[in-house]
């Protein structure tokens, strides 16, 4: 029988908040002719305010969409109806039906393009591995260039404690300058770090000045260090992996959960993030997706439920984050709708084995179990009787803590999200009836 998406999950598609409002409005059958799915695809008309209706369909596997209405929203709110209309009401769009012309045409030629980019890829990798000298000179010639970069960030910051961490003197701001020394050197990873010292409490600098700099000095002997612990910083340093370069080496098949997922926009994109937790391995997997302004990112997997898929991760001493490979089928409840989680201080000594084996952890995705939340004259703590962690809100408003207790009631209840330093930042709860709910930013 096919799994039709909760209303949390469609909602999440949406690039904003007036998107999801105008959405509900288009969830009747009222405005909608011609609807139907394949198990694959839906499709449908919506009757707008011209004379001709907005013909909308939406691919459902990646998902795709596509409608004739001006909107530049995307996915537009014609989409987030049909789709809200298809989980609610499944009768309105009749499943087991032939796509409509105009549906069918948009599907083909998106197949198209889908074979036609894998066959780019394809080239460009072949072309890469017909002349290997070339690659390597490329690679020589920006491992010397980051070298040099990082080598110039150890004598900032080595002048900067010199001077001695009171002394900003207005001259905070010329870490944007260095920021930019280190985009010229192509060592994105660095460049972001220091910016961040710009907006670095005047307590944390030493630490982050320290953690910078053994980052810097790592990359110096990255060639003398374990395989894994130099690929982790590379990755720190901003070397990338391509996907499908990730995606031809090992995978790793399992029934990946959900445990949350969280969006964070700026000014440039929305990065999503999506972690998972493998059934058969217990691997931590995390996702990430990215959307431009305007637009959600195109990858949405519903929280609680479970898809068989193949995961490649990138190479590190503690590898986390994962690209999505071959899917098997379409995200299902799991048996077990509450998984498994730990103790607070499991979940401390969890994140100190993390740190053990890549330095720059800054948290570790975990699920604690039996746990409520508290809240003090210190503020919000998580206790399960016997040991606390600080809550970390990180940029959680004050609702979704409250959202929080109140789905905990003073009863314990299984939590996920991020324990570091700095606490646990909580991204997902499960009530006494195993729905999962997320607390939003």
């Amino acid at each position: 029988m096919e799994e039709r998406w909760s209303t949390e999950h469609v909602l999440s598609l949406a690039p904003d908040a007036p998107s999801c409002k105008a959405a509900g409005k288009l969830s009747s059958p009222a405005p909608w002719s011609g609807t139907g799915t394949d198990g694959a695809a839906l499709w449908g008309e919506c009757k707008g305010s011209g004379s001709t209706p907005y013909r909308t369909v939406v691919e459902l596997t990646t998902p795709a969409y596509r409608c004739s209405c001006p909107s530049r929203k995307f996915p537009c709110k014609h989409a987030l109806g049909l789709l809200l209309l298809w989980s609610g009401s499944p009768e309105a769009v009749p499943a087991g039906a032939e796509p409509a012309d105009w549906a069918a045409d948009w599907l083909k030629e998106r197949q198209e393009r889908t074979e036609q980019a894998a066959e780019r890829r394809t080239a460009k990798a072949e072309a890469a591995a017909a002349d290997p000298a070339a690659a390597r000179r490329r690679a020589e010639k920006r491992s010397a260039r980051v070298a040099a970069g990082a080598q110039e960030l150890r004598l900032r910051l080595a002048d900067r404690i010199r001077h001695g961490l009171a002394d900003t003197g207005g001259t905070r701001s010329d870490w944007e300058e260095v920021a930019a020394r280190m985009v010229d050197a192509q060592a994105p990873g660095l460049a972001t770090k220091v910016r961040e010292l710009d907006h670095t409490a005047q307590g944390d600098l030493l630490e982050e000045y320290a953690m910078l700099h053994l980052l810097a000095t790592a990359y110096g002997r990255v060639d003398d260090l374990p395989e894994a612990l130099g690929a982790t910083v590379r990755a720190r340093v901003g070397f990338t992996s391509e996907t499908a370069e990730l995606l031809a080496g090992p995978t790793v098949r399992d029934r990946w959960q959900v445990l949350g997922v969280r969006d964070t926009p700026d000014e440039r994109l929305t990065t999503r993030r999506l972690w998972l937790r493998g059934a058969k391995t217990g691997r931590p997997a995390l996702l990430l997706a990215f959307g431009r302004p305007g637009q959600a990112p195109d990858l949405a997997l519903p929280t609680g439920q479970e898809l068989e898929a193949e995961l490649a991760f990138h190479p590190g001493a503690r590898p986390l984050r994962a690209v999505l490979g071959t899917r098997y089928g379409a995200p299902q409840s799991p048996g077990d709708a509450v998984p498994a989680g730990i103790s607070p201080a499991e979940a401390l000594a969890g994140y100190g084995a993390a740190v053990a084996e890549d330095p720059w952890t800054e948290s570790w995705p975990t699920v604690l179990t039996g746990v409520i939340p508290v809240h003090d004259i210190d503020g919000w703590h998580l206790t399960d009787g016997r040991h606390s962690l600080r809550l970390h809100r990180a940029g959680l408003p004050e609702p979704a803590l409250w959202q929080l207790a109140a789905v905990s009631g003073g009863r314990p209840v299984t939590l996920f999200g991020e324990c570091g330093h700095r606490g646990f930042t909580p991204v997902t709860v499960w009530d006494e009836h195993g729905r999962p709910s997320g607390l939003t930013q």
